[in-house]
Parts: C-alpha cells; structure tokens; sequence
C-alpha cells in the first residue's frame, strides 16, 4: 500500500522544487540578490559528520535560547526541546550540507557567496516520493492555519539534530553561563561551521548546523510511507521552503 499523506502537512510546488534541487549538484536555486545575471549554483553535497540516535527519538530544535540564559546560571527548568513526533529506526545516520555559491561585490570587494542551503539527516537511500512537513510531538495539526510553516527558532542561528534520550547531558555544554556569558565548551569542531557533542555514556549525539533564524524540518517520504530524509531549511518567513 502507498503512502498518502496528510494533504495540510505536504510540500506545496515550489518547497518540493527547492526541496528536490538543494540536494542535486549543478542545479540554479534562484539568482543572487539584486544581480538577476548572476545564478545562485549547487556546489556540492558534504558529508559533515555522523551521529547516533540509539533512541530514535530526534530533537531539531535551537542548542540554546538566547532568552533562557538567565535559567541556564541558576540551572532552573527550561521549555523541553523541540522533539519530533515522527520515530526513526535507532541507529547512526549520515549528517549532509547542500552548499551553494553566488558570487556578488559589495562596495568593491568581491565575495564568493558561499551558504548552506540546507541540512539534511539521511535516513535511507531509499528514494523520496513526497515531502511533509515534520509535525513536533506538542504540535496539534488541527490548528495549523493554511499556509502556515511550523519551524523552531534560534536567535543565533544554529540548529542542531540530537538524541532526544540524552538531551540533556548532549545540550548541556550549550547551556553552561556564568556572569550572563557562556562558558568554553569541549566540542569537536565540524566542516561547516558545525559541531558536534557527545555523551558516550548513552552512545548519542548532538550535531550542530548554520539555521538562519531557525528552520522548517521536512520529512521525506517513500513510496511506503518510511522517512527515508529529514531535511532543514531556512526559518526565515517567505523562504521557498
């Protein structure tokens, strides 16, 4: 039987397009801004890292929140990350950045336009039939309004994938204030800007990733309905997707 989803979660034409050509090297996703001749290109597909869900409970959601350091120094309760409601099969999964260059020149100096375009977790090789949007576990469809995106917001821009098992131990080092500054954290130092923690006590990781005002995380699906991708892109409202 074929997967059918659920026609208020689903990729509308143009997130689908922008969905489909982020992760296809060579392809134009638009033009630079303010330059329509020059194209914005897919450079290329990097594998930054791997990570360990043993769980199968994913967190996308922000590392940090810029308005919670004050309960991060007095180690007060915060709001629960944002977990996914989706399950994944517990396991080690590839973590990869859709790069694309623009070239552009401002006040006479010349810049190569390089930025992420979006971040994906691979779950499968399996091919991808369809696209939804990823629903949080709190996250009630019914009040979704037409058109409306969910996302997660960082007021920092970094997003992360994590174990939702170990959250706490993994998002810990991201959340450690003293004086209202954070404090140095041991994290292995990824391409892309990205880092990655881990808590080898409960086998499980946290990925870090660029996330411009935080990110909509898509579910790609296959033709039985498995996850066989989930994909960030940008949390900026009127993003194509």
């Amino acid at each position: 039987m074929e997967w059918i989803g659920d026609a208020r979660l689903a990729a509308g034409p143009e997130a689908t397009w922008y969905l489909e050509t982020a992760f296809t090297p060579g392809k134009h996703l638009g033009t630079v801004y303010d330059d329509p001749t020059t194209p914005v290109v897919v450079t290329g597909i990097e594998e930054v890292t791997t990570i360990r869900i043993p769980s199968g409970r994913l967190v996308v959601d922000a590392p940090w929140h810029d308005d919670e350091t004050w309960e991060y120094e007095r180690g007060l309760p915060t709001r629960p990350p944002r977990e996914l409601a989706v399950r994944i099969p517990p396991g080690t999964y590839r973590v990869e950045i859709a790069w694309t260059a623009g070239p552009y020149e401002f006040f006479g100096e010349h810049f190569d336009g390089v930025a992420c375009a979006a971040t994906r977790l691979s779950i499968s090789d399996d091919p991808v039939v369809g696209w939804e949007m990823g629903l949080g576990v709190d996250d009630n469809i019914d009040r979704l309004q037409p058109g409306e995106q969910i996302r997660f917001y960082s007021d920092a821009n970094v997003g992360c994938f994590a174990d939702a098992g170990a959250w706490t131990a993994l998002a810990a080092p991201f959340r450690a204030y003293v004086d209202g500054g954070p404090v140095p954290r041991d994290s292995e130092q990824l391409p892309g800007w990205c880092e990655r923690v881990t808590d080898e006590s409960q086998q499980a990781d946290l990925v870090t990733f660029t996330a411009e005002s935080g990110g909509v995380v898509w579910l790609g699906r296959t033709k039985t309905g498995d996850v066989a991708a989930i994909v960030v892109t940008s949390g900026m409202p009127g993003a194509k997707a």
